[in-house]
């Protein structure tokens, strides 16, 4: 496994639509756990394989519940709507508000190329349209309502100690 450059928004790469996995190679394996590993580094919740440059319908999500691979994913069934911050690791330390579907339900392949659906709510619902979306060549910021503003995010030092 290996740590990814994740493309910045402006990257060209970002705005391409991308194609379909037809088998799962050995270098996709590779590419699925690298997204992984680049993910949990950057303390993101999703990842799609454009943000690393590679221009397949593939998806990494981990909402706290362990990780979800999306083969070629698509939406298929929405309902609700929710409202709150998002943000993205192609456009680090800022934020925005988005309006999302409440509930989505999915439909992809596994690494096996065996096909499944998947039901999200909240956040994993939010998760699953925002990378969905990078798949064609689309960012949050095209939904947000307002300006976008700055986020930081406070990490312990390691060994640090609290007194």
């Amino acid at each position: 496994m290996a740590l990814r450059m994740i493309r910045q928004m402006g990257d060209e790469v970002l705005t391409k639509r991308c194609r379909e996995v037809k088998e799962v190679t050995p270098r996709i394996k590779e590419l699925i756990d690298d997204m992984l590993e680049t993910m949990y580094e950057a303390n993101g919740v999703g990842l799609a394989a454009p943000q690393v440059g590679v221009l397949k319908r593939l998806v990494v999500i981990d909402v706290g519940e362990g990780p979800i691979v999306l083969i070629n994913p698509r939406v298929i069934a929405t309902r609700g709507e929710q409202t709150g911050d998002e943000g993205c690791l192609s456009l680090p330390g800022k934020a925005g508000v988005v309006t999302r579907s409440a509930y989505v339900k999915i439909e992809a392949w596994d690494e096996n190329m065996e096909r499944f659906e998947l039901e999200g709510e909240e956040l994993l619902a939010r998760a699953f349209e925002h990378e969905i979306e990078h798949l064609d060549g689309h960012m949050y910021v095209e939904k947000v309502e307002g300006p976008l503003h700055d986020v930081t995010y406070e990490e312990e030092e390691e060994g640090e100690e609290i007194e």
